[in-house]
């Protein structure tokens, strides 16, 4: 068995990595690395604060595991990994192997954390073994519904679309203000938004502006104060077609107002009536019961549930 770390994938490390993956999403019927993690797997200069390790088992991909940690794992104390071992070669003590790399990797007195997709019983039982505990609920919820009706926007907010290069710098604001206390969201950059602006499913008719004038700027000038962003999944061997609330996002300013329903609503409308799909998946923290009961209240419920632990390194 051999463990391969590098900051910057080659062919080879990409092929395995994403022979891995794949083999796993097939088996479990769920991705192992989220959406973040596969748009870092590229043959590309290094990217900032990620690692890769790569996991052989004679010539054949074994695991994989991705490592982010803002300012590299020898110099900050918190590093988020994700991993998965190939379903032909699991329960061999490839997974104890791979995390094992990985912790030792972060260095003495770290905390890592790493993410259970769906609540992986082999996740579950790695944590009880090394003693970590959790500390993070990510909840997929899901509908199947008609299109809700529809929701009064405030008194003076207006609804258009994204515009690519237009609204790339005020939509990262007001995302920064809306996620201040966010572990992911709220730290985009505009290379985060870059990568999916040109990923194949993007599509701007379904990314939804609130707006407000701006008093303070001339004639004609707006302010976002939210926005709706859907995401259409292609269908697969195991799921149809299916839509996403991807990110809907309210300026604090604007928050008890009733716009969150509203663009919730306007989302789930497009989904519905525009791309046909009335099944619709959205991504909620456990901890946020606001944002859940606007999403109970128009019909969805948990689906299955991603899991965060947290370890120690001696």
């Amino acid at each position: 068995m051999a463990i391969h770390t590098t900051d910057s994938l080659t062919a080879e490390d990409l092929d395995a990595a994403r022979a891995v993956l794949t083999a796993a999403a097939t088996a479990d019927g769920r991705e192992a690395v989220s959406e973040a993690g596969r748009l870092r797997l590229r043959v590309d200069a290094p990217r900032p604060g990620i690692r890769h390790l790569v996991q052989l088992a004679g010539s054949s991909p074994a695991g994989y595991a991705q490592v982010e940690a803002p300012e590299g794992l020898a110099a900050e104390p918190t590093a988020t990994v994700e991993l998965a071992v190939h379903p032909d070669l699991r329960r061999q003590g490839r997974g104890r192997q791979l995390l094992d790399a990985v912790l030792a990797a972060a260095g003495p007195r770290r905390t890592v954390d790493f993410w259970a997709h769906g609540g992986h019983p082999g996740a579950a039982r790695l944590a009880e073994e090394y003693g970590a505990r959790l500390v993070r609920e990510l909840r997929q919820m899901r509908r199947t519904a008609p299109a809700p009706g529809v929701e009064p926007l405030p008194s003076g907010v207006t609804l258009r679309t994204f515009r690519p290069g237009q609204d790339d710098k005020a939509w990262l604001q007001l995302n920064a203000r809306a996620f201040a206390h966010h572990p992911e969201q709220g730290s985009w950059t505009a290379g985060d938004l870059a990568d999916r602006l040109v990923e194949p499913w993007f599509d701007p008719a379904g990314f939804f502006l609130a707006t407000r004038p701006d008093p303070t700027g001339p004639e004609g000038a707006e302010r976002l104060v939210g926005f709706h962003w859907t995401k259409v999944h292609p269908a697969t061997v195991t799921e149809p077609a299916l839509g996403e609330v991807y990110v809907v996002g309210v300026d604090p300013a604007e928050q008890g107002n009733g716009l969150g329903r509203a663009l919730t609503a306007v989302g789930l409308r497009h989904l519905a009536q525009a791309r046909g799909l009335e099944t619709v998946l959205l991504y909620v923290d456990a901890d946020n019961p606001a944002a859940i009961r606007v999403y109970e209240r128009v019909g969805f419920a948990i689906h299955e549930v991603d899991l965060m632990y947290q370890v120690r390194t001696g």
